[in-house]
């Protein structure tokens, strides 16, 4: 590894304090290194505050470093408009930095161009350096700025032969302890973040989920989302509608909307929205759902938690931005088990869907597995 991607590795690892609380800006890391050493940092913590750049200034002018005889490395090209903040490209000037390493460029098309005017006033600029890893730290705010749905992390937790539940559809205690505490607090970062956990009519029918962070630090809660062909009945009880109405968000067929079913739960304080399905196709469009929790109900992210078509059906369409995986050492040998998707048919193996790894680790026994989707 080079000196550039050392650097620009650290800020990476920066820019991650600042995940979930920057939304719906960009994540962004920045170190001033001087003399082959790390002499300040910053990163974007709040969103509407100031950005990872001045704010590694900030920490250099409090340490009494010369920033002039520095090189800066940000993760994200410094933003060049004037918006809740000022230019981030005006600090850099000010400052009197001539050498700047920028990880990827801005995919915002108003902030954009930062590299270029700095090159415009003097400042020796290089770009791409970790380019990958970078656009990877900003994946969701890509997702924001070039689609109209939320950034979607699909989570599932299988058995080692791939199975998410018994062949009677019960799917509590695959994983262990600590990847519940995880999921846990992904669901709190979810609601605080102001995202929803989505799930299909059957998992919501069989385990009567409450898709709750339940952590003690816990401010605020997701929205509970479900997509399902067949709505309940307006007088059901479960935990969703008899605990917190308010936050659950139905879509199902544009009939069952319209149905009394669906005026009974609107008057208990859910929504609910009819959906189209593909031409050609059972289903609801993924997509919409999507996009209606995006524009309607104001959802940066979603968690996806199945089922198993679910989750197939938005992996085939493109949707799935991240697919964490808690695999547990456990062996159900059941054929007739519930594997972790179902619904596609493929002849070959080239037309099976292909994921890359980004992480893994061992928590508590499990092991957990990160994928985002190979899109070429």
């Amino acid at each position: 590894m080079n000196q550039h991607e050392t650097f620009m590795r650290a800020a990476l690892e920066l820019a991650e304090r600042g995940r979930w609380s920057t939304a719906p800006n960009p994540t962004v890391g920045a170190v001033l290194v001087q003399d082959g050493k790390i002499v300040a940092e910053g990163w974007h913590q709040v969103c509407g505050q100031a950005h990872a750049e001045v704010n590694c200034l900030r920490d250099a002018r409090e340490k009494g470093v010369d920033v002039s005889r520095c090189t800066l490395y940000v993760t994200l090209e410094p933003c060049n408009h004037q918006g809740k903040t000022p230019p981030c490209t005006k600090a850099i000037l000010e400052a009197g930095i001539s050498h700047v390493v920028v990880g990827m460029p801005d995919v915002n098309a108003q902030a954009a161009g930062g590299a270029e005017y700095l090159r415009s006033m003097g400042v020796s600029v290089e770009t791409g350096i970790l380019e990958a890893e970078c656009r990877d730290l900003v994946a969701d705010f890509v997702v924001w700025q070039t689609t109209r749905r939320p950034y979607v992390i699909l989570k599932m937790a299988s058995t080692l032969d791939g199975r998410i539940a018994t062949r009677a559809g019960r799917s509590q205690l695959i994983s262990n302890r600590a990847s519940h505490e995880e999921v846990m607090r992904l669901r709190e970062n979810i609601g605080r973040a102001g995202g929803a956990v989505l799930v299909g009519g059957n998992t919501f029918m069989l385990d009567n989920p409450r898709l709750t962070a339940r952590t003690q630090s816990a401010q605020r809660q997701p929205l509970a989302a479900v997509m399902t062909s067949r709505l309940p009945a307006g007088d059901a009880s479960c935990h969703l509608l008899d605990e917190r109405p308010g936050d659950c968000v139905f879509f199902s067929t544009a009939a069952q909307a319209a149905s009394p079913s669906a005026a009974a739960l609107r008057n208990r304080g859910a929504r609910v929205y009819g959906v189209d399905c593909p031409a050609g196709k059972h289903a609801l469009d993924a997509e919409e759902v999507l996009t209606r929790l995006r524009e309607d109900e104001h959802c940066l992210y979603v968690l996806c938690e199945g089922g198993g078509r679910l989750a197939l059906s938005l992996l085939e369409r493109g949707l799935v931005d991240e697919f964490h995986l808690h695999l547990a050492p456990i062996i159900l040998g059941d054929a007739d088990a519930t594997p972790v998707f179902a619904g596609r048919t493929a002849d070959s193996m080239e037309d099976a869907l292909r994921m890359r790894v980004v992480k893994t680790s061992v928590v508590g026994g499990d092991i957990h597995l990160y994928f985002r989707a190979d899109r070429g």
